[in-house]
């Protein structure tokens, strides 16, 4: 099952689940959705500009994301990009992914290294107060990322973060700090955008905000940190063309949701993403709106949640190994660290891990996921292996387009429409109604006799 940059190693499952053979006999199923999203004529057809994206990603287009990038790191110490959902849970997950654990400790500096920072993504009083006293020092500049414009959360965030970049700087500075992502004719933020003069990108209207990391949505704060979108765009079109040809048996997008769609008609209801990265845990994040969102309807899908290991053994790990049989896992290893660090010999002994030394720390972590995968296989918990060589831009582009095919075909195969979200406009209207918003004050009143 070998692909350019992912590969679906392993399917490890308890005999009282499933078995190989109930995963190939899901083959003409999967092959079928897999066919749905590039005919179009699946659930859902409008929003399918994701699927051949990254092929059709030019050079022209790649040239314009970096000018604006280095436009804004050479104005800035701090970007700071605001948005929610898909908005800003892809660029966060690769730039955490693509960055060093503790590059937080390293000063930001304009033109060499800008921090990304994300807001937008809550309503914390807390947070927006930290940020603006965060950034009191730094030169500061602004990426705002919405469709419309008018989205509770970054619409608050950027009225308050563009005061502040005015104040500073003046509407003429504050123009050459600020880009905006967003509708290509219509919506607040096009109009003030336009009439400010902020460089914009468009956000494709076929496609959702959970598949828009390979838009400028996420290309454009990424350059700006420093990120080879041009290298991450690439692995992302190699595996673009890899599973829309290979075979079900040489096709990882097609083989991993196979084996989810038999977990989960065999009873299977939680999935768990597992890593034993720390930079891959916002992987996680994105993974979980992937699927939670496309999935979540109609009283159907498998629940996404997330852990890092080994940390999380220490929390988690006592009910995946012998909690409630709902759940399956899918570990997601990594064949080579980027350092070589190796344990060294202790005279005294003390911690007794003189059996260790002279080996590298990836050597032990490399034992830890066989044997917790092993453990968990045989406390009845089924495993997807997912391999990746090593973490760099170029890898990352294929998970990222490998899971959202995944995810599309599921989507498929669970009879849903993996691409649309209407269960979440529910809390926005008890929300509006609570803080009387013009024309819901009836509901509000009716609400508030509920609390």
């Amino acid at each position: 099952m070998k692909s350019v940059n992912v590969r679906i190693d392993q399917i490890f499952a308890p005999a009282s689940t499933v078995k190989e053979a109930d995963i190939a006999a899901l083959q003409p199923e999967i092959e079928q959705a897999n066919q749905l999203l590039h005919n179009g004529r699946g659930k859902g057809n409008d929003f399918l500009g994701w699927v051949n994206l990254p092929s059709s990603i030019t050079e022209t287009q790649l040239n314009a994301i970096q000018a604006v990038a280095d436009t804004l790191r050479g104005e800035a110490d701090i970007v700071i990009a605001i948005g929610i959902g898909g908005s800003y849970l892809g660029a966060k997950a690769v730039l955490e992914a693509l960055s060093g654990s503790f590059d937080s400790l390293v000063a930001p500096r304009k033109g060499v290294n800008p921090r990304v920072i994300f807001a937008g993504q809550n309503i914390s009083e807390d947070y927006t107060w930290e940020l603006m006293q965060a950034v009191k020092d730094y030169d500061i500049a602004a990426i705002v990322i919405s469709k419309s414009g008018t989205t509770t959360e970054p619409a608050i965030a950027f009225r308050i973060i563009r005061e502040e970049i005015e104040r500073r700087y003046g509407k003429q500075g504050a123009a050459r700090r600020i880009a905006a992502v967003t509708d290509e004719a219509k919506g607040a933020l096009r109009k003030l955008a336009d009439t400010e003069g902020y460089d914009t990108f468009v956000i494709p209207d076929n496609v959702g905000g959970r598949y828009s990391v390979l838009t400028p949505v996420g290309l454009l704060p990424l350059a700006v940190a420093g990120v080879d979108i041009r290298e991450l765009v690439a692995g992302a079109a190699e595996m673009e063309r890899l599973t829309a040809t290979a075979s079900f048996a040489e096709n990882p997008a097609m083989q991993y949701a196979a084996a989810r769609t038999a977990l989960y008609r065999a009873g299977r209801k939680i999935e768990i993403l597992a890593s034993y990265e720390p930079k891959l845990q916002n992987i996680g994040e994105w993974w979980k709106q992937l699927y939670g969102e496309s999935e979540g309807k109609n009283g159907k899908g498998i629940f996404p949640a997330s852990v890092t290991l080994t940390a999380d053994l220490h929390s988690m790990g006592q009910y995946i190994q012998e909690g409630e049989r709902t759940l399956f896992e899918t570990v997601i290893r990594v064949a080579e660290p980027a350092h070589t660090f190796k344990i060294g010999t202790d005279p005294e002994n003390l911690d007794g891990l003189n059996f260790l030394a002279g080996k590298r720390i990836g050597e032990v972590n490399r034992m830890a996921i066989l044997g917790t995968m092993l453990a968990h296989v045989d406390g009845g918990v089924p495993n997807i292996a997912v391999e990746l060589p090593k973490i760099d831009a170029r890898t990352i582009g294929a998970l990222l387009y490998m899971f959202e095919k995944a995810c599309g075909i599921s989507g498929y195969a669970l009879g849903v429409n993996p691409f649309d979200q209407p269960g979440v406009e529910a809390y926005k209207k008890n929300m509006f109604a609570l803080l009387g918003k013009p024309g819901y004050e009836a509901e509000g009143e009716k609400l508030k006799g509920r609390l």
